[in-house]
């Protein structure tokens, strides 16, 4: 989605959305693209499961084994291309 489009549905100004979503490719979570004079944002599929997986693993008090099923749906999933 275009810059300008993700501002407008969120109702924030351009500079603070820059801001998050500066934020959010540096954490590998966002890639983007320029396409003209527009940046298109999309998520990165990787890192959102990356994210994911930590989380999981890092809940129930240290127990990960208890996340077992939902872990291994994360991590065997096709990537795309």
């Amino acid at each position: 989605m275009a810059a300008g489009d993700i501002a407008r549905r969120l109702k924030l100004p351009q500079n603070t959305l820059s801001f998050h979503l500066a934020a959010l490719a540096r954490a590998g979570l966002i890639a983007s693209r320029k396409e003209g004079r527009s940046i298109i944002y999309f998520v990165d599929l990787d890192g959102i499961r990356g994210l994911l997986s930590f989380l999981i693993k890092d809940c129930c008090g240290g127990k990960a084994e208890l996340c077992g099923p939902l872990i291994a749906s994360f991590e065997t999933r096709e990537r795309p291309a």
